[in-house]
C-alpha cells in the first residue's frame, strides 16, 4: 500500500463509516483494530484512538497537536539538551 498521510487515511476512514453503517458501529467498538485491518497498518498498542459521533445536541471539535514546548522541554533546549520530535 502506498503511504499515505494521516489526514488522507482519516478521510478514508471517515468516507468509508458515512458510506457502510457496519463498519461504522464496528468502528466505535474498536476503532484499533478496524483501522489497523482498513489500512493494512500497525498501530502501537500505547497509541489511542477515540471515536466520537455528533448529534442534534451535541458536536466534538478536535484540536491539533500544540507545538509549543512545555517548561521543561524549553529548559532543556535552552540548556543546549536534545529535544526529539516525534
Amino acid at each position: 500500500m502506498a503511504t499515505r498521510t494521516m489526514s488522507e487515511m482519516k478521510t478514508h476512514i471517515i468516507a468509508k463509516a458515512g458510506a457502510d453503517e457496519d463498519f461504522r458501529a464496528r468502528l466505535i467498538a474498536d476503532p484499533k483494530s478496524v483501522i489497523e485491518a482498513e489500512l493494512d497498518v500497525s498501530i502501537p498498542e500505547q497509541f489511542a484512538i477515540h471515536v466520537h459521533e455528533d448529534n442534534a445536541t451535541g458536536a466534538h471539535l478536535t484540536l491539533p497537536v500544540s507545538e509549543r514546548l512545555t517548561e521543561a522541554e524549553l529548559a532543556e533546549v535552552a540548556g543546549g539538551g536534545q529535544y526529539l520530535w516525534e
